[in-house]
């Protein structure tokens, strides 16, 4: 099976010979399911986080108004209160900024965050038990993204005499815990409800821009109110104040004012979540809040070292399982003694990208193991997983990711169950990787009105993906490989008149295929090109086909 061919799906579909920057406007956003004026609008001028109302977000406003109460409560009678997060970047992000608006407020309040391998995920009946014992005076709870499949741990903490709110976005159970108020959306991330339940106590727009990265960490659709809490906070972000944040962006060779979706995804966050991966995510927490120069850039540098060993070890794991990989259509599941908990999932994400199959990488330490999966378009994995709810000691996620912990020796009988009950779903047509492109245009359409469309998508990510578009019939006037190691293509493309420079990465290997005259059909993203001071437009290919 040949994961890297690509099936071509032309998503907008149109009768007219002529386009003009309204109708590709117009059919940009229907293929983002965008079709109402009012929709219309809200996309290209996203509501600001502080207008977005309860009932928009799928928040109950009673239970928001009764935490709300409580908090207030916990605050009179003086009460110690514990935000207790999550040690990925979502969970971090979500633990800071309801922290800092408790502490801002005088409210005697501690964030706690689980350490992964002696803790594990969400509350710990241990952990509250030890956390009453330190804190004699704890009476509430407040979780952040986690919490909705918590049902035995909230009823540990009653009988301890502490109440529980939850605040989360993870997919329930039919049988949800009994907590004091239940803050629950699938909606936003776990980083955007902290905010909207800290905003509730009082208004005050600090902390967007620990939401933007909440937010594209954890890879949410970035349409309505994520787009709203990605656009609005990224601003945010290239303006912070945090030392621990501008610390980190030096360390990382991120320059405020360009900071959009990738460096997020790709630089921040890996560096926040490498602490929990591997150590504990306290450090950055610490990070993220600390107000000291000196202590930002020492954790700077910890978590920027930690990450250098993250993707070492990742990269271990992944040599592995790629060795032990078998060319068929069933679910991939791989089991070790030697793969690390804290980089399973990350490794899962590498052979889904590899394979184009959902992945679970299972790492076994004794008699209990621990799962993580990631899935592709049209396999909801956390629903396949909880038919076999029986196989589980615990589990919970989302539709492309989940993680679980199973008992080592039910693995093996697990695995077959589960291709079992996947084969009929995963089809041939869910297992071929689809490019799905906007428009078939050609180069006459292309120019700096269409660019600065293109940017008012903008940030643009799962959900509202950059706009791609088609272009058939394209003559190659010149081709060379560039890069270490020649691993890119640098093109000038022509088409009705039209010359371009196009950038193709990865595709250095087609270099000998690419003789001048020869035809090609292309699908690209537009993108602006600065060298030596000068702007360009160029496009940046995502596939091409020789004719």
């Amino acid at each position: 099976m040949n994961n890297n061919l690509k099936r071509w799906e032309v998503l907008g579909k149109t009768s007219k010979k002529s386009l003009d920057i309204k109708d590709i406007e117009k059919i940009l956003l229907k293929n983002r399911g965008i079709v109402a004026n009012t929709a219309r609008k809200e996309f290209l001028i996203p509501i600001s986080p502080e207008k977005l109302t309860l009932k928009s977000l799928g928040l109950d406003k009673s239970q928001v108004k009764r935490a709300v109460a409580r908090i207030k409560k916990a605050g009179k009678k003086g009460e110690t209160i514990i935000v207790y997060g999550d040690y990925d970047a979502d969970g971090i992000c979500a633990t800071a900024v309801l922290w800092e608006r408790l502490y801002s407020l005088g409210l005697n309040v501690l964030p706690y965050i689980p350490e992964r391998f002696s803790e594990g995920y969400g509350l710990n009946a241990k952990s509250i038990r030890r956390l009453k014992d330190e804190n004699p005076n704890l009476g509430l709870i407040i979780t952040v993204d986690h919490g909705i499949v918590a049902g035995a741990q909230v009823e540990a903490a009653k009988k301890l005499g502490v109440e529980v709110i939850i605040s989360d976005h993870h997919q329930p159970t039919k049988k949800k815990p009994r907590a004091f108020a239940l803050l629950h959306t699938t909606q936003i991330g776990g980083a955007a409800i902290a905010w909207i339940l800290a905003r509730e106590i009082k208004s005050v727009r600090d902390g967007l821009d620990l939401v933007a990265i909440g937010t594209i960490a954890d890879q949410l659709p970035l349409v309505g109110a994520n787009r709203s809490f990605a656009k609005y906070g990224l601003v945010s972000l290239n303006g912070t104040q945090r030392v621990g944040l501008n610390a980190l962006f030096s360390e990382a060779g991120i320059v405020k004012g360009s900071i959009g979706p990738y460096e997020v995804g790709f630089m921040i966050a890996p560096r926040i979540n490498a602490m929990g991966r591997l150590v504990h995510a306290i450090d950055s927490l610490r990070l993220l809040c600390t107000k000291s120069s000196q202590r930002a850039g020492e954790l700077a540098r910890l978590l920027n070292k930690t990450n250098l060993e993250r993707q070492r070890i990742v990269e271990e794991v992944v040599v592995h399982a790629r060795g032990l990989v078998v060319d068929t259509k069933e679910i991939i599941v791989l089991a070790h003694e030697s793969y690390h908990e804290g980089v399973i999932g990350l490794a899962a994400a590498r052979l889904v990208e590899e394979f184009y199959r959902p992945a679970i990488v299972i790492s076994k330490k004794g008699k209990i193991a621990k799962a993580s999966a990631r899935s592709i378009s049209g396999f909801n994995i956390i629903e396949t997983i909880r038919k076999l709810e029986g196989y589980l000691i615990e589990g919970g996620g989302h539709p492309m990711a989940a993680g679980f912990s199973i008992e080592t020796d039910k693995i093996e009988d697990f695995t077959q169950k589960l291709n079992k009950i996947s084969a009929s779903i995963l089809t041939e047509d869910i297992l071929t990787k689809k490019l799905k492109i906007d428009l078939e245009i050609g180069f006459s359409n292309l120019g700096q009105e269409l660019l600065a469309l293109v940017k008012s998508f903008e940030p643009t990510g799962l959900g509202n993906p950059a706009p791609i578009f088609a272009t058939c019939g394209v003559t190659v006037a010149d081709a060379r490989v560039v890069g270490r190691d020649s691993t890119h293509l640098k093109l000038v493309l022509e088409e009705s008149a039209t010359r371009l420079e196009a950038i193709a990465f990865g595709l250095g290997g087609i270099y000998q295929s690419l003789s001048p005259e020869t035809k090609i059909d292309i699908a690209y993203a537009l993108e602006e090109n600065t060298w030596n001071g000068r702007k360009s437009l160029q496009l940046k290919v995502k596939d091409l086909k020789a004719i």
